[in-house]
Parts: C-alpha cells; sequence; structure tokens
C-alpha cells in the first residue's frame, strides 16, 4: 500500500540512529531510547547493531520498536563493553515489508562485519544492482540500502571511509545513512540533504548521530550541528571527523517541515514548528476568508491552524478530537471499513456547531478522507467548511524517500482545484502557493519535487517507478 489509506497522507520515511561511545556503554539502551524517539518516521520494522570491538550483535524485527525490543531481546543486545551501535525504524519505500528487508542490514567484508541503517532512496539503485549481478554480486534483500552496502563491501583496497566515500559517488538521489564496524560510526547524506541527519554530544563524550535531534535528546545529548549535504562524517577514539565528499547543493525536502519531522525538532537550522505557524500565517495572508473558528486536522493541521488564527484574527479550537488509541495496526481492508476507522480516529467537537469552519491540514493525497472529515463537521452542525492547506497541490510522486501515491492516484494531478472543492464537499479550497511555502520555511533552497515535478537529485530510469522493482 503506497499511501496510508486512513489519513489519506503520504506514508512515513525511516529513522536512523548511531551512537559512538570512547568509554563502555549501555548502549542497547541508549539506541532503544533514539529509535523510540524515531517512531513516527516509520512503524513497519525495528532494529539494531551494537558492538564491543569484538562481538558484533544484531537484532530486528516487522514491528514497533516497543513490540520487536522487549526486556528479553534487548538483553541479547546488551554489551557490557560496547562502543558502537547504530539502529533503524522502517517504512519500506523499496522492498516489501518482509522480516529480512528489516535494518539494518550486515555483511562481512575483509574490513570486518558492517552495518547499515538508511534513510531514503538511491533512484540508480535499480541500474547499479543489476550491473552488480551481471558481474557476480550476491543480493540477500530486494532493498535499495544493500546496493551502497555491497559497493562498500566490494572496495577491498580502500579503507571504510574511502570506501563509502566512493559509494557515495556513485549511488544519486536523496539519503542519510549511518554505517558501522566493530570500532567506528559513519554518517552521511547526499549532496542535495534532502534527506536530514544530525550530530549530537553526551555529557560522558559519545557521539549521537540522528534523523532529528528529538532522538538525541532522548539520550541526554546536545545537538552540535546537521551533517551537511555531501558531507561524510565518522568518529573514533580520536572523536569527529568529516570528509566533503560531493559538491553542496541543499535542496532539504520541503515535506520534513509540512508534515513528517515532529514539531520539536529543528532542521537546518529551521525550526518545525515555527516554519508550521508562518505557513499558516503565509496561507491566510495569500487565501483569506470570513469564518467563526479555525480548526485543525489534528496533529499534522495544529501548527498551520495556529498560524492561520494568529494572522486571520480568527479564533482558534479543538473542533475535532482525535482518538489516542486509534492506531496503525487496526486492519481496515475496505473502503467502508476505512471510512469508520476515520470516525474512530476523528470525532468533531461542540465547537463547530452553528460555525463558519476554517480547517486547516497540511496536505491533499487523493482526499477521500478529507471528504470525510468536511461530512463529519457538516453533521456537527457546522455551517460552512472553508479548507486552507499548508502544502501546493501535490501531482507528482516523491522517488527520495516518502512513499508518496503513484501520480495516477494523487487527486491534484488529474483535478483543479475546483475540482477537489467539490469532491471533498468544502465550501472553497485553496492551497498555499509554493512561492509561500519556500517563505514560511526560510526562503532557503528546498526540494519540492512533489508540486512542480523538478526533481534536483535525478529521477529513475522510469517515472512511476514501483517500490518492488528489485523485487524482480
Amino acid at each position: 500500500m503506497i499511501f496510508d489509506p486512513v489519513t489519506d497522507k503520504p506514508q512515513d520515511e525511516c529513522g536512523v540512529f548511531g551512537l559512538y561511545s570512547p568509554e563502555p556503554n549501555d548502549l542497547a539502551w541508549l539506541t532503544y531510547l533514539g529509535m523510540f524517539a524515531l517512531q513516527h518516521r516509520g512503524q513497519e520494522a525495528a532494529g539494531m547493531c551494537v558492538s564491543d570491538g569484538d562481538k558484533f550483535h544484531v537484532e530486528k524485527d516487522l514491528g514497533l520498536v516497543t513490540q520487536v525490543f522487549d526486556e528479553r531481546r534487548l538483553d541479547s543486545v546488551r554489551l557490557p563493553n560496547a562502543r558502537v551501535s547504530i539502529g533503524h525504524v522502517r517504512y519500506s519505500t523499496t522492498g516489501s515489508n518482509l522480516r529480512f528487508n528489516s535494518q539494518p542490514l550486515t555483511t562481512r567484508t575483509n574490513k570486518g562485519i558492517l552495518g547499515l541503517a538508511h534513510n531514503g532512496n538511491f533512484v540508480n539503485a535499480l541500474e547499479v544492482r543489476t550491473e552488480m549481478l551481471q558481474e557476480g554480486a550476491l543480493f540477500a534483500t530486494t532493498n535499495d540500502s544493500e546496493v551502497m552496502l555491497n559497493l562498500i563491501a566490494r572496495e577491498s583496497l580502500m579503507d571504510l571511509v574511502e570506501a563509502t566515500a566512493a559509494a557515495m559517488k556513485r549511488l544519486r538521489g536523496g539519503y542519510a545513512c549511518v554505517l558501522m564496524s566493530r570500532t567506528q560510526l559513519i554518517g552521511f547524506r547526499d549532496p542535495h540533504g534532502v534527506r536530514p541527519l544530525v550530530i549530537g554530544q553526551r555529557e560522558d563524550g559519545a557521539w549521537v548521530l540522528a534523523s532529528e535531534p528529538c532522538a538525541l535528546y532522548a539520550v541526554g545529548a546536545r545537538l552540535i550541528r546537521d551533517v551537511q549535504p555531501g558531507e561524510l562524517v565518522y568518529f573514533d577514539r580520536d572523536g569527529l571527523h568529516s570528509l566533503m565528499v560531493e559538491r553542496r547543493q541543499p535542496t532539504p525536502c520541503s515535506f520534513e517541515w509540512i508534515y513528517f519531522a515532529r514539531s520539536d525538532s529543528q532542521l537546518d537550522g529551521v525550526d518545525t514548528h515555527e516554519s508550521r505557524i508562518r505557513m499558516g500565517m503565509q496561507l491566510a495572508r495569500e487565501k483569506p476568508v470570513d469564518a467563526d473558528v479555525v480548526v485543525p486536522v489534528p496533529d499534522s493541521g495544529m501548527g498551520a491552524a495556529i498560524g492561520y488564527a494568529r494572522e486571520s484574527g480568527i479564533p482558534f479550537d479543538y473542533g475535532l478530537y482525535k482518538n489516542p488509541y486509534a492506531g496503525r495496526t487496526f486492519i481496515a481492508p475496505t473502503q467502508e471499513a476505512r471510512e469508520l476507522k476515520v470516525k474512530m480516529k476523528l470525532s468533531p467537537t461542540s465547537a463547530v456547531r452553528g460555525k463558519r469552519v476554517v480547517l486547516i491540514d497540511d496536505s491533499i493525497v487523493r482526499g477521500t478522507t478529507s471528504r470525510q472529515i468536511v461530512n463529519l463537521l457538516r453533521e456537527a452542525g457546522a455551517t460552512e467548511v472553508h479548507f486552507r492547506v499548508s502544502s501546493p497541490p501535490i501531482t507528482h510522486p516523491c522517488f527520495y524517500g516518502i512513499d508518496t501515491a503513484a501520480r495516477k492516484e494523487l487527486v491534484a494531478s488529474t483535478h483543479s482545484v475546483e475540482e477537489i472543492r467539490q469532491l471533498i464537499g468544502a465550501d472553497t479550497l485553496s492551497f498555499i502557493s509554493e512561492p509561500g511555502l519556500r517563505r514560511a520555511i526560510g526562503g532557503q533552497g528546498m526540494c519540492g519535487a512533489c508540486f512542480t515535478g523538478e526533481y534536483p537529485a535525478g529521477t529513475p530510469l522510469l517515472n512511476d517507478v514501483d517500490k518492488l522493482a528489485l523485487e524482480v
């Protein structure tokens, strides 16, 4: 399934985490905490590797962090003298949601055993993998992360840092990775910085890599800086080292600030919560409307709704209650069941009764859930529903690690704004402009390929390539 059929949102990405400790530490427990803080980035599988310089323990499986790592399993990867670890929470954007595709991936090489955790996608993975298969390479999984790991492993005459840099130059796309040997931790990011990766440090001197700062704070680390686009960083007994592998061409993913990142995160110097408030303020300036109350679609529309209310002067209120127990594990196999799950997840409050409502959400993918939410508000007594969206219309698929729908399933690729308005049943419908979004994020370069069709880090040979392409 290539989009969340209940929330009608682009599916999550993945979260990566890594630790290097100059002194022995309980890295299994710290990695568990870091992965738990990144759970919002992937709920299909979780795993970690831990090494003490000699032993190298791996544990992974399908499920949430708390489901995979019960007390027994966490103890199985605990090493009393652990110094290096990595962790991963997965949402599959390449390869099936099967246990053998769970990460970290590991392999034995002339450099010793290696473990890799990856967020993003390599757009030329299929071509490189095909070439390597013709040369006799073996692959145990069907995800593109193994292509990177295989490229690193085959450079037998290079040390680990040199081999990783060579692999970075071979693969294109949007990615952030953490790699470990028994004694070393490496992190690297694509030259466009599409996928995020940050560096932190604990008071005991341990270095931390993570997809978001929230994972640093969870293990008692402070944010040092972002890994720069095109940069490789590595950690050993001498501390932090940096190598610029490719020319920096920053176009980070705009959806990190629109939807994916936690509201308490700061990425590439831009505060997520504040940027979402600015999106709402910009939306109010671009698309004003006479109304009585501003209502967010929880939780992703919260920041933009605050901004819209602040700029417009229209009061903010909680017009939709979100049931915290309606999780992702509830099976909804039919459209009727999915519609019922929306009602299980969201229910209107009295704040909308007799009111003209401005409904704020971060995106519309197919429009099916948006239509149901509009209907819920009308049934609860809303006299008007004006839908405002804090992202531009999504008209193109993402090839860099966000599992949006194929283009034909994106409602904005085949319908005008007015046609979408009629489809969802709103009185009015407006999206933030692409320049307005850019200003709200901070005016920096950003990837807006899903809005514009302009892909800064390249595209696969076949557009709308299937996520199962490596399974042929």
